[in-house]
């Protein structure tokens, strides 16, 4: 066997070529050692040579893609790979080895009643594993047993909601919004990352329409329940091809059967069916073929699975996400019965990315004699006309359409009873398992400090609504991308809470792929020298420490992106094959176990009295840096020769709630000189992995102390003593650092949607501050999940 695992960087890529046809048979002894060159071990964090078994996962599923024996093949392999896995308790393997199942199970042409009866055994077994095992064991036991009575639901389902096909029976709609930091792809990145978004919608040959999607889905339903005894597949192929438009009317047939039949929950045998499909398949082969005889049985046909719908942004400070998922979601062939007046919706959305609500939105005062009622206008006049004042509108604010001046629709600015029991609830299905501590300055009595991950359908006594949108966003970069993203989320549900619009509708599920660009050693840096090499992608060093897979597939994928630019530009005239693409379809379609990070709220004082308070969030990293002592810091040879006074800094004072693994958290305080501190809340290693906030004075050790001062902590004041301003760095982001700040005052965030609830019960005076009804089940704090494929894994 020549073992190419650690493959050569040059020849693995030069082979990612499109295969014309059906791939040829890969024997079960092949499978197996792809297998096992894709499994992680305990020495791919350490080693370089684990970026690489990304790509070598992408290989094993193009093998099998394109032939219907592969992939049977491959399920026979994975599944007794499953129970060896089980018997020998290497529990390392399972999860990377029930992912690829799931996946080869969906593609699959035909699955035989012993392996669907195998597989669900086992992932009904893994309820006796602890999580992340058991959570993942339950989630696709269901799937298979539904699967196994309802064949190629799955597959449909998906094909129907990601390429958002019209029909009556499935009214679920997704669509992945990739969101890539500018400061990265700025040049070749992008290009190569665009090209490949662009490829992968022709990655089949043609570009696909809806009624080549339509094909596949009556193809592989009649496929999956008939098998190769009763259906043979070219014939059902090239019938459907002469078919053209009019393949619609099986498509609604073939959806409407399955559905019914999912309905009932798969009651009796399938015989009905696949009765009904058996029909549906002879009128199909005998309108194509009038002469013919219809055979028995035959050779299956491939049905690819294709990469859902993608849309590629530079997520810049012109872009507002929401309002890209408003028109996605306004668009939509599903959404009519959600419809929203324009005027509505420009105003729930607000005016710009950074104008959070509607109440905070500059007012300018106009005299008008207009009475409001519509009947009081002259008869030529036009409600939606622009008036005459339009060009004082336009003197204060001229980026602003003229059009805009209108009469709109009176909307009540405060929200709703009904508007905030659907916040709750939506809360609650999220949340509940966090505990009503978490967030709350007046302590965690019952909140710990482990970080919690994986969804909670094991605890959760609340049913979770299943929205017809959902909306996939991967965001791309380093942990400025991720401080972007955590301000917009923090800013969209503090606009949810004051009216409602696309969360009770649209389902938001947050994807991370860190990305690095090679650091030049000569360009100016604010970094300290004693930072670590990885920094700017903590979060993503993170995840890759607590979940194995996502090391392998996803932290890789951001080291090969570079990579494939410089490729891409040595030879621009290369086909192009959708490599990233089908990495961030693996993930989005796999990956459904999100690790909760915690929101932070910071409120900065200046310098100045004649500037306002800022209020801001960050998600990983605090950095405060007085800039007149920054050189001193980065000078070895003047530590000896500057006096204490001069070296060290001004002196700070600093007030911190000091968290201990017991509950017992004590308030703490103290000054001291620094010349600047760094503020945490992403562990460096698995032993310091915990839910706070990490402070670390610049300060070097003294003979009166034995090392650098460091605290765990959730609240931080922290406080120029002496009239020398600081500057604040949010998220290692340059385009969020703050001047001349005299104080800063960290706390977790609270959840807009809790101080809601907590805003109708002082109104209604309903009495103390002691929590009663649901409130109490409400998470406070607002914590951004980021999905893996198996969240942490101990």
């Amino acid at each position: 066997m020549t073992n190419k695992a650690p493959w050569d960087n040059s020849s693995r890529l030069s082979s990612m070529e499109p295969t014309a046809g059906s791939s040829p048979t890969v024997s079960e002894a092949e499978l197996y050692r792809s297998i096992q060159a894709v499994l992680p071990r305990e020495t791919d964090k350490q080693l370089p040579g684990c970026f690489n078994k990304g790509m070598l996962r992408w290989t094993l599923h193009k093998k099998v893609q394109n032939n219907p024996a592969n992939s049977l093949s491959l399920l026979w392999v994975l599944i007794k790979e499953l129970e060896k896995a089980e018997r020998w308790d290497s529990r390392s393997s399972i999860i990377p080895l029930l992912h690829t199942l799931m996946w080869a199970i969906v593609q699959t042409a035909f699955i035989p009643d012993e392996l669907y009866k195998r597989v669900y055994e086992f992932c009904k077994r893994l309820l006796t594993f602890p999580n992340p095992y058991g959570t993942i064991g339950l989630s696709y036991a269901r799937q298979i047993r539904t699967e196994r009575a309802v064949p190629g639901l799955m597959y449909q389902r998906m094909i129907i909601a990601e390429q958002a096909l019209k029909n009556e029976h499935y009214p679920f709609q997704e669509r992945v919004f990739v969101l890539a930091d500018p400061e990265i792809f700025y040049d070749s990145l992008g290009e190569v990352l665009m090209g490949d978004i662009e490829a992968s919608a022709a990655a089949l040959g043609e570009c696909p329409s809806p009624v080549d999607h339509m094909r596949s889905v009556v193809q592989h339903s009649i496929q999956a329940a008939l098998g190769a005894e009763k259906c043979d597949g070219q014939k059902l192929d090239q019938a459907l091809r002469d078919m053209g438009q009019d393949v619609e009317t099986y498509f609604q047939e073939v959806l409407a059967t399955v559905e019914q039949s999912a309905e009932e929950g798969g009651r009796g045998d399938g015989e009905a069916l696949r009765s009904r499909l058996l029909q549906l398949y002879k009128e199909i082969i005998s309108d194509a073929a009038d002469s013919e005889p219809l055979s028995d049985g035959g050779q299956l046909c491939n049905c690819p699975l294709p990469n859902p719908g993608m849309s590629f942004h530079l997520w810049t400070e012109d872009l507002d996400i929401w309002r890209v998922l408003a028109k996605w979601f306004r668009s939509s062939s599903m959404s009519e019965q959600f419809s929203l007046g324009q005027e509505s919706e420009d105003f729930v959305l607000g005016e710009s990315p950074t104008d959070p609500t509607p109440s905070d939105m500059t007012r300018f005062s106009i005299m008008s004699n207009d009475s409001g009622i519509e009947r009081d206008l002259p008869p030529s006049a036009d409600p939606y006309t622009p008036s005459s004042l339009d060009s004082a509108w336009e003197q204060c604010k001229s980026e602003q359409d003229s059009s805009r001046l209108s009469r709109r629709r009176a909307i009540k600015m405060k929200p709703s009873v009904k508007d905030n029991i659907m916040l709750m609830q939506d809360t609650l299905e999220d949340h509940v398992g966090l505990g009503g501590g978490s967030g709350c300055r007046g302590g965690r009595k019952e909140q710990t400090l482990q970080r919690r991950a994986g969804s909670n359908v094991l605890q959760n006594p609340f049913n979770k609504q299943q929205k017809q949108f959902t909306a996939r966003i991967v965001v791309m970069g380093d942990d400025r991308i991720l401080g972007h993203l955590t301000k917009a989320y923090y800013f969209f549900r503090k606009r949810e809470a004051r009216r409602l619009f696309l969360t009770m509708k649209v389902n938001l599920q947050f994807y991370y792929i860190p990305v690095c660009r090679p650091t030049n050693p000569t360009s100016p840096s604010n970094e300290n020298l004693n930072k670590p090499k990885e920094t700017l992608c903590a979060l993503g060093s993170y995840l890759s420490m607590v979940d194995p897979w996502y090391n392998s597939n996803i932290r890789g994928l951001g080291c090969m992106i570079p990579k494939l630019a410089e490729m891409q530009k040595a030879n621009p005239g290369r086909p192009k094959e959708p490599f990233i693409s089908d990495v961030i379809s693996y993930y989005v379609r796999t990956g459904h176990q999100p690790v909760y990070f915690t929101i932070y709220y910071v409120k900065i004082l200046f310098n100045s009295i004649i500037k306002d308070p800022v209020e801001d969030v960050f998600l990983t990293h605090v950095e405060v840096e007085f800039p007149e002592f920054r050189q001193n810091m980065a000078s070895a040879k003047e530590k000896q020769k500057k006096s204490s006074g001069e070296f060290y800094g001004p002196v700070v004072s600093i007030n911190y709630r000091r968290v201990l693994l017991s509950g017992r958290d004590v308030d703490k305080g103290l000054s001291v000189r620094t010349s600047g501190a760094q503020i945490s809340a992403i562990p460096n290693n698995e032993a310091e992995d915990l839910n706070c906030l990490t402070l670390t004075l610049n300060e070097p050790p003294t003979k009166s102390k034995h090392g650098a001062q460091s605290f765990r902590t959730n609240n931080i004041k922290f406080r120029s003593l002496e009239s020398r301003p600081f500057t604040v760095i949010l998220d290692r982001d340059h385009r969020r650092a703050y001047k001349d700040v005299q104080s800063i005052e960290i706390t977790p965030c609270l959840d807009p949607g809790y101080c809601v609830t907590q805003t109708m019960k002082s109104k209604l005076k309903l009495g103390d501050d002691k929590e009663s009804g649901l409130s109490k089940y409400m998470n406070k704090g607002l914590p951004l999940p980021i999905n893996t494929f198996a969240g942490i894994i101990t």
